[in-house]
């Protein structure tokens, strides 16, 4: 039990750690810092310190007796995959220039019936009847979640574009941290995870990283957004994810999406509606429904 509860908060609290980017990132651009530079200082800091971590942790990876690698170029693997994250935080943060947040996380989280369509193609076996409902029932969420209904909202839709983009790019990057060398240890696989998407991020906003840089933007916002999006939730979701489950890790997980309407709605000053929160609710529902017969499956194992 105590095992498991530290899987669930595991989870939760790297899912809360990605819900309150959005909202920083909002309040850098506001105070004069562009996006080039915010992402690039981002995964500066967390390439530098997971690398670190890396390093002084290495002789107690190897102590652990990880298994050898099951298929070629593990390595190259996570950086191909990982360069997802950093076109996830590109196009997200791009989205949320013309689209308020509580509006760019419903969009990025599309990735929750993306996930379906992507397991459909992998491996059919595992989309049931259930699961197909559970991805409608997510799209009707986010037409109540995205405002569609409300006449006072003026909808951009390069934001929705952007935000569209970030969910495909989230769908592959939540693949990778699921099923991509999963024999390496957790420090390792992060590692390189961020290392692609810190090379992604130096392709995607070249020349306007040089413009955007500097050292004041790194130390004052940079550490500060690469902590709670390229550190702490790689390292919670590979920890809590092994042990409770992609099932429950996936409902789990769905705390983002309140966390970042929140926080948009405490230190932006967003307005959220009563049908944007029954947008929200019928969103997590869809989640549940998604992941529920799996989570039945595996109760069963466990009790047997």
């Amino acid at each position: 039990m105590n095992n498991n509860l530290k899987g669930i908060l595991s989870v939760a609290i790297g899912s809360a750690s990605y819900g309150i980017l959005a909202t920083f990132v909002q309040l850098a651009n506001n105070n004069g810092y562009g996006t080039a530079g915010l992402a690039f200082s981002q995964y500066l800091f967390g390439a530098t310190v997971l690398t670190i971590l890396s390093f002084l942790l290495r002789n107690k990876s190897r102590k652990k007796g990880k298994t050898k690698p099951t298929s070629k170029y593990p390595r190259l693997k996570l950086m191909f995959f990982g360069s997802a994250l950093g076109l996830t935080s590109s196009f997200y943060y791009l989205s949320i220039q013309y689209i308020p947040v509580s509006v760019g996380i419903i969009l990025l989280m599309q990735t929750i019936w993306m996930g379906v369509v992507l397991e459909f193609f992998i491996a059919r076996k595992l989309v049931n009847k259930v699961k197909v409902i559970g991805a409608m029932v997510a799209i009707v969420g986010t037409i109540f979640a995205a405002k569609i209904f409300e006449s006072d909202i003026d909808i951009d839709y390069r934001g929705v574009g952007y935000g569209l983009l970030a969910a495909l790019s989230y769908t592959a990057a939540m693949y990778a941290s699921n099923r991509v060398s999963l024999e390496l240890p957790n420090i390792v696989r992060s590692k390189y995870l961020i290392y692609g998407a810190f090379v992604v991020v130096i392709l995607f906003w070249n020349v306007d990283i040089l413009e955007a840089f500097h050292w004041e933007l790194f130390l004052k916002w940079g550490a500060f957004l690469g902590f709670f999006g390229t550190i702490l939730p790689p390292i919670l979701f590979n920890t809590g994810f092994p042990i409770i489950g992609t099932a429950l890790g996936g409902i789990v997980a769905a705390l983002e999406i309140p966390v970042s309407v929140f926080s948009a709605f405490l230190l932006l000053g967003e307005k959220v509606s009563r049908l944007q929160w029954i947008g929200i609710f019928i969103i997590l529902l869809a989640v549940t429904l998604i992941n529920w017969q799996e989570l039945r499956v595996n109760k069963i194992k466990n009790t047997e």
